[in-house]
């Protein structure tokens, strides 16, 4: 038995998520603050024995941090099982709780939710207003206390939580007070009676996130060895350890005959009879030796040393390294888990969050490459690519944050199993961090990858880390491999791809006087420009009725439309870098600013080659300035990429271009100041976009900044 589907509505910050599992082991990946802790929670309010009381005790925290007010709606958590055994204890189980899909014969798929609602009485009154009596509905409302609220548990449900519709059909519409006349609905399920709780009937282990292990160590209630020494002593035969009972007991009455104690009891006597007298002093005194002779209290006694550097030396939990503590404490909880694991119960659940805290990369590959147990169900959650790396896509959730909401995404969904192997071939340390990305551009090499960074943040004066764009090379042509991820039933997050077209910049057909080497080039570029239609139409084709993909092409080469775009000084300033004879430096300066493209890609292309396409880059690089024109395929790109720009991020690029224009005292212009005045209005919210776009042009006059402006929708 497994977890196929987790629902999540108006829990926290999801206001409807679905979350689906397979068998094995599952990864949930995402950013900080995109809810993976609060998922690990909701799986444990329905399965983990230690969180019964929590569940019950949901409070106003637990709502949709995007709701007007929480008072009215209903939380519901509900989790799917697949796989049902057909063992006779499993089959009553869900028989009698929350098999559903089957009136009779053997179950094979179960559902068992919570739901914390209003309790009867208010959606009774809720259901008895007439339709769009608002004011009634806000009078109802207004005296709702969390303590008017139930916690429910049912099976057998057939309702499909996440759909809008049927919230709104059965909890109500809150917006137009809008109430149902039923109060209750069967395919909410049956209720569950607290002796039929799942909870108690599988074997469920959590291991939080590893903070501050050695002060876990320290706690008899979180000692994890603690834990495992507790399942053992249980086991213990008692004939067996009656010897250590003696010695203990032996041990006690040893202690207490020592010259040394009993001296010391005879002189507290007195002390006590010097000061109060023999009419308040105790009638009797001693000083007895209190080792335990239980198994679990001599247990507790038990602490692990470990050498981690010296095999010689072994020292205390407190003495290792984080990373040391840390593989130690996951080490054990893993045992833990085992232990269960062997007790046979209906199924058996691992959690485990964020395990990667202190773990050294190669540490990580190796530990979630391998970990896993026949039978078992594993989820992790993770935001480290190295985990995210050597994990099975097809078992990968991902969540995503927009503002105060979490959606989460299934990246194989629909993927034929070419395609979701393809996606995994790609999807190295590096690549993978396209997973957690608030959005995406993906290039096709290291000029690309070395170059696009360096002019946003010359350019524009913040870094694409900062406008939540990752770019990702793929080190290829072949972005069907991984573009397919951006789908409106995959991921769904923007993804931009920049490519080059190829297009031959010059005439490709032979003229007289051409040299060999000279027709050999034009065969070379007519076949470039031929894979590069080609490829247009393949990825035009992919990205056709889909929101979240879209390709930008450079016309040429990214190298030849750089410097096409308005940069060739900043190509002329890398020749000597790249040449050493004068003359062939010579004759590059005069093809570059010959003003012919045929010369001038020609020799950018052989700059490039010669010194290789990467270390071009960072020569160039090294010219970049504010200066720099961004192509506009590019600049179209990471407008797509990044959405819609708030007006604090569009003022704090132009009060970059503001300063960087802004030759300081008298010599400002004063188009450029009256600017400045106008941008802060914009930041206060007195005057709009449209506005600031077109008084840049007297501001700003020529400026780069005014082709990105033009191009926000």
């Amino acid at each position: 038995m497994h977890i196929s589907k987790l629902t999540l509505v108006n829990y926290r910050n999801f206001e409807r998520a679905k979350l689906r599992f397979n068998k094995g082991v599952n990864t949930i990946i995402g950013e900080n603050g995109a809810g993976k802790t609060n998922v690990l929670r909701a799986i444990r309010l329905l399965l983990d024995d230690n969180m019964v009381r929590a569940s019950y005790r949901l409070s106003e925290s637990d709502f949709y941090r995007g709701l007007n007010t929480w008072r009215g709606q209903w939380i519901i958590i509900s989790i799917e099982f697949e796989e049902i055994s057909a063992d006779e204890a499993i089959q009553a189980l869900f028989v009698h709780g929350t098999g559903i899909g089957q009136a009779t014969g053997m179950l094979t798929r179960a559902t068992y939710n919570l739901i914390f609602r209003p309790n009867k009485q208010i959606r009774m009154n809720l259901a008895s207003l007439k339709e769009h009596d608002i004011v009634g509905m806000n009078a109802i409302l207004d005296r709702i206390t969390i303590e008017d609220y139930e916690t429910l548990f049912t099976g057998r449900s057939v309702a499909d939580f996440a759909d809008p519709a049927v919230y709104l059909r059965i909890v109500g519409d809150f917006n137009n007070a809008i109430f149902g006349r039923d109060v209750e609905y069967p395919e909410l399920g049956t209720r569950i009676p607290g002796m039929l709780s799942v909870s108690k009937e599988v074997s469920f282990t959590f291991i939080q996130a590893l903070r501050d292990v050695v002060s876990e160590f320290h706690s008899n209630r979180t000692n994890p060895l603690l834990t495992l020494l507790k399942s053992k002593s249980g086991q213990l035969d008692p004939l067996q350890f009656q010897p250590i009972v003696e010695s203990a007991r032996e041990l006690n009455v040893t202690i207490e005959k020592l010259d040394d104690v009993q001296k010391v009891r005879s002189d507290i006597l007195n002390t006590i009879h010097g000061a109060a007298g023999q009419t308040y002093a105790p009638s009797s005194l001693s000083i007895k030796s209190d080792l335990p002779d239980e198994a679990d209290m001599l247990f507790q006694s038990l602490k692990l040393f470990v050498g981690e550097f010296d095999e010689y030396y072994l020292g205390g939990i407190h003495e290792l390294s984080l990373g040391g503590a840390n593989l130690i404490f996951l080490t054990l909880k893993l045992l833990e888990f085992k232990y269960q694991h062997d007790r046979q119960a209906l199924a058996n659940f691992l959690l485990i969050e964020e395990p990667e805290s202190h773990l050294h990369t190669h540490v990580q590959k190796t530990l979630f490459d391998r970990i896993g147990y026949a039978g078992a169900q594993i989820i992790y959650s993770t935001h480290s690519t190295h985990i995210s790396e050597v994990s099975n896509v097809q078992n990968v959730n991902i969540l995503g944050r927009t503002e105060s909401t979490c959606e989460a995404f299934q990246p194989s969904e629909g993927l034929t199993l070419e395609q979701v192997g393809n996606v995994q071939r790609y999807l190295d340390a590096v690549r993978s961090n396209l997973l957690f990305a608030k959005s995406v551009i993906l290039v096709e090499g290291d000029a690309e990858e070395i170059l696009i960074p360096l002019m946003v943040k010359r350019v524009f004066g913040v870094s694409l880390d900062e406008l939540g764009i990752s770019l990702i090379n793929i080190g290829s042509t072949g972005f069907s491999n991984v573009s397919v991820l951006f789908h409106e039933n995959r991921i769904r997050r923007r993804c931009s791809i920049i490519t080059d077209l190829d297009s031959a910049f010059m005439n490709t057909y032979a003229q007289p006087g051409d040299d060999p080497d000279t027709l050999a080039y034009k065969r070379k570029l007519l076949r470039a420009q031929e894979a590069g239609e080609n490829r247009r139409n393949a990825l035009d084709a992919q990205a056709a009725g889909n929101d979240w993909l879209y390709p930008f092409y450079a016309r040429h080469t990214f190298e030849v439309d750089f410097a096409a775009s308005g940069n060739v000084e900043k190509v002329v300033a890398s020749v000597n870098d790249v040449y050493v004879n004068p003359a062939t430096r010579a004759l590059s300066i005069d093809q570059l600013r010959s003003g012919d493209l045929a010369q001038l890609g020609r020799r950018v292309l052989t700059m490039a080659n010669n010194e290789g396409k990467g270390w071009f880059a960072i020569l160039l690089g090294k010219q970049v300035d504010h200066r720099t024109i961004i192509p506009a395929y590019v600049r179209q790109a990471i407008i797509f990429a990044h959405g819609t720009f708030s007006r604090e991020l569009i003022f704090n690029i132009l009060e970059y271009r503001v300063r960087v224009n802004n030759p300081g005292g008298a010599g400002t212009p004063p188009a450029l100041r009256r600017y400045w005045e106008l941008l802060l209005e914009y930041r206060a919210g007195r005057v709009d976009f449209n506005k600031i776009r077109v008084e840049a042009a007297a501001g700003l006059p020529e400026d780069e900044i005014i082709a990105f402006l033009d191009g926000l929708p």
